[in-house]
């Protein structure tokens, strides 16, 4: 049975989401237009308003739908700490914690040579402005423990203490709750290299 070009159309757009395979693509495809179709409606408008309104923040480089984003006008933030993460999802989730209390910029990537992407293509100049903007003390590297986040971490480090910043890199370790006979053994080499007295 050959299903309507609409509904291939739908199901090859739901494809394009990171995780989604043909198989759930299709399932979502027939359930939004066999038990949703307001849903499917909803999520059409969703989409396209977001895709008209969200553009990038011109200090840090997140989402925002304004010239500025929330963080940045924030005067209660620090405005000497900058943490650079490479997606809106790290930042949020450093924000969650509720423990850092400066400022972002966002690199929306990670610099991965065998894909192709390269320093401009994380914004590594918008990076070098803000950072060398004179009111910045230390850049916290917040790149994920990958190796392309380890890479990117260095390479930015290394451009930025050229320029006489402070750069500190997040701690990696044991997590919180964490017994070690469970834990790798890469993650207990790095928690024990970079343990701190107390």
């Amino acid at each position: 049975m050959k299903t309507p070009s609409s509904l291939d159309f739908l199901t090859e757009s739901l494809r394009r989401l990171p995780g989604v395979g043909p198989k759930s693509a299709q399932r979502m495809a027939f359930h939004l237009m066999q038990h949703d179709r307001e849903g499917a409606l909803q999520l059409g408008r969703a989409l396209s308003q977001a895709a008209e309104r969200v553009r990038h923040c011109a200090m840090c480089n997140t989402f925002t739908e304004r010239e500025i984003c929330e963080v940045c006008l924030d005067g209660e933030r620090n405005p000497e700490l900058l943490c650079v993460v490479e997606t809106p999802g790290d930042q949020l989730m450093i924000e969650q914690t509720l423990t850092y209390k400066g400022l972002y910029f966002v690199l929306m990537g990670r610099l991965s040579p065998l894909d192709g992407i390269g320093p401009r293509d994380i914004h590594l100049e918008k990076l070098i402005t803000r950072a060398t903007d004179g009111v910045v003390k230390e850049v916290v590297l917040a790149t994920n423990f990958t190796n392309e986040g380890e890479a990117t971490a260095h390479y930015i480090s290394e451009t930025l203490k050229a320029r006489g910043l402070k750069v500190s890199r997040l701690a990696r370790g044991v997590p919180v709750g964490g017994e070690l006979e469970y834990v790798d053994a890469g993650t207990i080499a790095r928690a024990m290299l970079d343990r701190r007295t107390t």
